[in-house]
């Protein structure tokens, strides 16, 4: 691609951030030059952001069902896997999913919840009054 094509199709973060992208320049050597977005690029960055909201919105529909604890709800909103946030946390991973069971999650102490609030950056009480 030479420099002049560069894609400087406006986006989503147009005015906020720019793409480093290599081109060849008139002498056929590759330099950086700056791209505003690139419409495919842009789609397929919607598409990505709409199966995280799905994802998401899956998740605050088990919570409310009864079926997951808000941690579960949380590890979604904050785009994190059950190895992150057991990294985060210090627990084992498997102790992560026991305490996405809801009647496991009741009986968790005050410390514990810390734990996952410092993570999830909420109060301890969003997490027990979880709405």
């Amino acid at each position: 691609m030479k420099k002049s094509e560069i894609p400087q199709d406006e986006g989503p973060l147009k005015g906020w951030t720019r793409e480093v992208c290599y081109a060849k320049n008139e002498d056929g050597k590759y330099e950086r030059g700056l791209s505003a977005g690139w419409s495919v690029k842009n789609d397929a960055l919607d598409s990505a952001w709409e199966e995280v909201n799905k994802s998401v919105e899956e998740a605050l529909k088990q919570v409310r069902a009864g079926k997951m604890s808000p941690i579960f709800y949380f590890m979604e909103l904050k785009l994190m896997d059950v190895a992150v946030l057991a990294h985060y946390t210090g627990f084992w991973k498997w102790t992560v999913k026991r305490h996405f069971n809801p009647f496991r999650f009741k009986k968790l102490s005050d410390k514990v919840l810390q734990k996952y609030a410092d993570v999830f950056e909420v109060s301890v009480e969003q997490l027990k009054n979880f709405k």
